[in-house]
């Protein structure tokens, strides 16, 4: 049965689209099908498979499908995906979705992750996301939402972690994505060996 893993948070910037990305290449590097779609109007990701395309050759059949749409119309969409052969859609959601649209993605999906670094104002944003998103449990009683520490100083503890998370009435995901430049350069090809461990983590939750 297809798993619908969506990315949302309340504003641009928070790590939506490198972690929507890092998870889907390493989803298909474990050899599941993956399908991911970008509702941002810029396209970056699709913009960035063409270009990467166009620079090593690949063969775009081996590769996972990435889709552009946008936020008022993929709650319809995802449920045409879902009669296919997909095990895992990912969806990176734009910075500034309606309220609307977030009730119907959330209750489309199986899963939400909200990425949020440990600055003031990404986690009062965090904090506001995961309130934004409750209405939605009482529609899709099946739903989990779960906050991925994103950019985390390498030094820092997971107590610390913890601490500054545990306001948040969510799943706090034990692994972080530490703040370095491989989780920054994302590719739509090459899965990043060091986020096997939090792409395991997430299949645990389903």
């Amino acid at each position: 049965m297809t798993k619908v893993i969506s990315f949302i948070s309340r504003k641009g910037g928070t790590g939506k689209t490198t972690n929507a990305i890092n998870l889907a290449t390493m989803l298909h590097s474990l050899g599941y099908v993956v399908r991911l779609i970008e509702t941002d109007t810029n396209y970056t990701l699709t913009t960035l498979r063409k270009m990467e395309l166009f620079k090593t050759g690949a063969k775009e059949e081996q590769l996972f499908t990435i889709t552009p749409s946008e936020d008022q119309l993929i709650a319809e969409e995802l449920e045409s995906y879902k009669k296919q052969k997909i095990d895992f859609i990912i969806l990176d959601t734009a910075g500034k979705t309606t309220d609307v649209s977030i009730k119907k993605i959330c209750v489309a999906s199986d899963l939400v992750l909200i990425p949020t670094s440990l600055s003031q104002n990404d986690l009062l944003v965090t904090y506001q996301t995961v309130e934004d998103l409750k209405p939605a449990i009482a529609l899709n009683e099946k739903l989990k939402i779960a906050i991925l520490p994103n950019r985390i100083h390498g030094s820092t503890r997971t107590k610390t972690i913890a601490s500054m998370l545990d306001q948040l009435d969510a799943h706090i995901l034990e692994n972080f994505v530490p703040s370095r430049n491989m989780f920054t350069q994302s590719s739509t090809i090459l899965a990043e060996k060091d986020y096997l461990g939090i792409t395991k983590e997430i299949l645990t939750l389903f």
